[in-house]
């Protein structure tokens, strides 16, 4: 019995090492650049309206190409859950950053969002779950990057701009370490479910709040509505959910630190958006904060294995 099943625990352990780096990848580049598709976006659609066409369209794509592979839809109790993670995580993690990003750039998007990391920090702490002291040396060190990129002015939030994306930020940090403890869909079908729930609210809060389909939006803001929906939906969530269930908390939330430096060069080669000293600067004291924490999971990874061993 034993002999059949350890090969199968080194196979996967060892599909684990390989996944996580390219989940980390998809989730630092591909979201870092999401920003700017978002603000391209806004030019020809009201926030909420693509935020539920984005996951609307993702969602079904994928539910359907799951489902037409075999794959067991959701029970009601992950139904239930899905439910709710979505709402967290993209009506108001989502959503909020879409409304916030009529009024800024997509840098100061992305520098508001990179408090994340803090705000799961705390939240793990009701879970029981204590990040090592590396990890805290690199969240703080990150968090460190992030007040150095804002402090060259160039990035002002509105007032109300600011208070949707601190909730967007609490809702999405919260939603991650709540659905770690839950009984959620199984891989792909959870992104599908949580797309599919996500978009009815974000369809109603546009409806709420007066929105309306526009009559001929700009073929650019309809390629980045496509681009934001296969990419930042359908890959790179998808990648962030895998990365929720067999990563470190705090390494999976490393790309909120990473993706402001993406977006903030993005934003100024394709936008014009401003970069100076103090964002390169910033963007180099946030690498620094990654490098820190995924030193640290490799580190605990290598002793929990010399462990078990």
């Amino acid at each position: 019995m034993h002999d059949t099943v350890a090969p199968i625990a080194v196979d996967t352990a060892a599909e684990r090492r390989w996944l996580i780096p390219l989940a980390l990848a998809a989730v630092y580049l591909i979201w870092g650049s999401t920003y700017l598709g978002i603000r391209i976006g806004l030019t020809g659609f009201p926030p909420f309206t693509m935020a539920a066409l984005r996951f609307l369209s993702a969602g079904v794509a994928m539910y359907a190409w799951l489902r037409l592979r075999g794959v067991k839809p959701p029970t009601r109790r992950q139904w239930r859950n899905a439910a709710i993670t979505g709402v967290l995580l993209l009506m108001f993690g989502n959503g909020l950053v879409c409304f916030a990003e009529q009024s800024v750039t997509s840098g100061i998007a992305a520098v508001a969002i990179a408090s994340e990391p803090l705000f799961i920090a705390l939240f793990l702490f009701a879970y029981r779950e204590r990040p090592s002291r590396g990890e805290i040396a690199g969240l703080v060190v990150g968090f460190l990057g992030v007040i150095v990129l804002n402090s060259g002015g160039a990035m002002r939030a509105a007032p109300w701009a600011a208070v949707a994306l601190l909730v967007a930020t609490l809702a999405w940090a919260f939603g991650s370490i709540w659905s770690r403890h839950q009984d959620m869909p199984e891989g792909p079908m959870n992104v599908a479910a949580q797309m599919l729930c996500a978009a009815p609210a974000l369809a109603l809060t546009a409806w709420l709040t007066g929105e309306r389909l526009p009559e001929h939006p700009p073929t650019a803001s309809i390629l980045a509505i496509a681009y934001l929906a296969v990419f930042g939906s359908i890959i790179a969530f998808s990648a962030y959910l895998f990365l929720i269930k067999h990563a470190r908390p705090a390494l999976t939330a490393s790309y909120a630190y990473v993706n402001p430096p993406v977006a903030v060069l993005l934003g100024a080669l394709i936008a014009g958006e401003h970069v100076g000293p103090a964002e390169i600067g910033g963007m180099v004291v946030i690498l620094v904060g990654v490098a820190i924490i995924t030193l640290a999971h490799t580190g605990r990874s290598k002793s929990r294995r010399a462990a078990a061993e």
